[in-house]
């Protein structure tokens, strides 16, 4: 039988991961899979022998892109010396992967398809969508506080603000594409808001400059802070 990695191989995965992910597993059959890749369905058994086989296949895939490439799966390659800055372009960089890395995104899609059906995808959207987010966020911020960058407190509960409204943008960019910029806009203004209020006493008044959807520098002062302080100073 054909190696997985081979060209053609590859192709069946990742034509079997698209119809996944849009009519999840079940529904979809060997032949549709064949059609899509523009082979014969006596073809497609030559590489794999069942849909389960082709299933397994990509689970493996899926499984390593993750552990290569999400931030999350690695809470021991924190920042050495993590600032605002530094949180806010790394944050940015894993949303623009985790969104439009075709077979990242398409993963994520197919396993919030059949998480309820399958106690192996349950167990792996909670590994990557939960216990790893938040463990890494959790780490980072305790590292923050503990180097006086952050105001003391509960570190997880932190990370918990800070990590899970990004998480469901993201998940609003799956759903509605086309929402993309307006998800983007907003977990910015979320980045610079939270670090608006929780930067350590040092770091109070000080302007942290955030990147923003158009290239320009902005404060993580909000704007409602700025208005409070117009007001005061009236």
């Amino acid at each position: 039988m054909a190696p997985r990695n081979t060209g053609s191989g590859q192709r069946i995965l990742e034509a079997a991961l698209t119809l996944f992910s849009v009519n999840g597993f079940e529904a979809t059959s060997m032949g549709e899979i064949a059609e899509a890749v523009g082979i014969r369905k006596a073809s497609l058994y030559s590489h794999f022998t069942s849909k389960q086989e082709i299933l397994d296949s990509l689970l493996e895939q899926m499984r390593e892109r993750f552990e290569r490439h999400s931030l999350p799966a690695h809470p021991e390659n924190l920042p050495e010396a993590p600032t605002p800055e530094a949180v806010a372009e790394l944050v940015m960089k894993q949303v623009d992967f985790l969104v439009h890395d075709p077979f990242i995104s398409k993963t994520r899609r197919f396993l919030v398809l059949e998480q309820y059906r399958k106690p192996d995808f349950a167990a792996m959207q909670t590994k990557h969508a939960y216990t790893d987010v938040l463990a890494y966020h959790t780490a980072l911020f305790r590292k923050m506080i503990g180097a006086g960058r952050l105001k003391p407190g509960d570190a997880e509960m932190v990370a918990a603000q800070f990590a899970f409204p990004v998480s469901e943008w993201i998940a609003l960019i799956d759903r509605e594409p086309e929402r993309e910029a307006e998800a983007l806009r907003l977990i910015r203004r979320h980045i610079a808001s939270f670090f608006a209020d929780h930067a350590a006493e040092r770091d109070a008044g000080r302007t942290e400059a955030l990147e923003s959807e158009d290239g320009r520098k902005r404060s993580v002062k909000t704007e409602d802070e700025t208005e409070k302080a117009r007001i005061s100073g009236a």
